[in-house]
């Protein structure tokens, strides 16, 4: 049977290889676990990296980089596979995500519980082959991811919260590394989650009008037509804790004239943000991407250079 437009997520890239490639049979789960979205991954993804960077002496291990990929992969998917479940009646009352697996009926319930279930095995392979201390430390991490979902309900920043869980991987590379933490790795979590509380408000304000309709929570709608302004305050904290890291890690020069790149990237973004304009929203958010892998290029040239 063809797929009807309308079956498609409405804020997939056009032509996606899940809508041009996947089975049909796999569609739905692959959308469940947002495989049609990359960007997710990557921003869970590029934390580990820039700590397993920082760690490392030289280039990070590819074995490293490689297991932190698959591990990034499967708990982003696992992750919005929980986000679903519990906000499955919201997703059916807001535009952008009706069409959604769980609300538009194209993998019930008790079907997304039993996928939920196959991502976290694969999530916890890739676990189980780091050391004691970053295995205790990865589990420390899912009760963050368990709530959420659910504070979108009772605060309005939700994005301090997904902060917190997203970029759990800034202190597990340092973990998996050196089998412990210190400044460095703890300055660059931080720094981290204020990044995500930024490129998440931006991403909110696609919804606040459906957001406000439905009685859900955001720093998009706290910060309203303020949100430039504290943009500055999140992605500074980034870039100064980014910088406070470095140096305690003892990178070398390179380090900063990249790092100063990645800041123009943020600036880019502050300046050129349309907080009623979704599709601007979606490009800038996805943006984040590309500073990541900035940020990425600038730890490793620390090192190596």
């Amino acid at each position: 049977m063809e797929e009807r437009a309308e079956d498609r997520v409405a804020d997939a890239p056009p032509e996606n290889w899940v809508d041009t490639h996947a089975p049909a049979f796999l569609r739905p789960y692959a959308r469940l676990a947002r495989l049609d979205r990359p960007i997710g991954w990557w921003l869970l993804l590029l934390p580990c990296w820039w700590s397993l960077a920082l760690a490392s002496d030289d280039f990070p291990s590819l074995v490293l980089l490689a297991l932190f990929f698959i591990g990034s992969v499967a708990m982003r998917g696992a992750g919005c596979t929980w986000n679903d479940i519990v906000d499955r009646d919201i997703d059916a009352a807001v535009a952008r995500t009706r069409a959604r697996p769980i609300p538009s009926g194209a993998v019930s319930v008790k079907q997304a519980w039993g996928f939920l279930a196959l991502q976290c095995l694969f999530g916890l392979l890739v676990l189980l082959t780091f050391n004691n201390f970053a295995i205790a430390l990865g589990f420390s991490s899912l009760l963050l991811v368990a709530i959420y979902p659910f504070m979108k309900r009772i605060t309005n920043w939700p994005q301090l919260v997904l902060g917190l869980a997203f970029n759990w991987g800034a202190l597990m590379g340092w973990a998996a590394v050196r089998g412990e933490l210190s400044l460095a790795p703890i300055l660059l979590y931080l720094g981290a989650v204020a990044w995500t509380v930024g490129y998440d408000t931006i991403y909110a304000h696609q919804d606040k009008e459906d957001d406000a309709l439905i009685g859900v929570k955001s720093s998009a709608l706290k910060l309203g037509a303020s949100t430039a302004k504290w943009l500055w305050v999140f992605y500074g904290l980034m870039i100064a804790a980014l910088l406070a890291a470095g140096a305690l890690a003892g990178l070398g020069f390179f380090f900063y004239p990249v790092v100063a790149l990645a800041a123009a990237l943020l600036v880019w973004q502050i300046v050129t943000l349309d907080i009623d304009d979704p599709v601007r929203c979606l490009r800038l958010f996805r943006s984040n991407r590309d500073f990541g892998l900035v940020v990425f290029v600038a730890i490793v040239a620390g090192q190596i250079a």
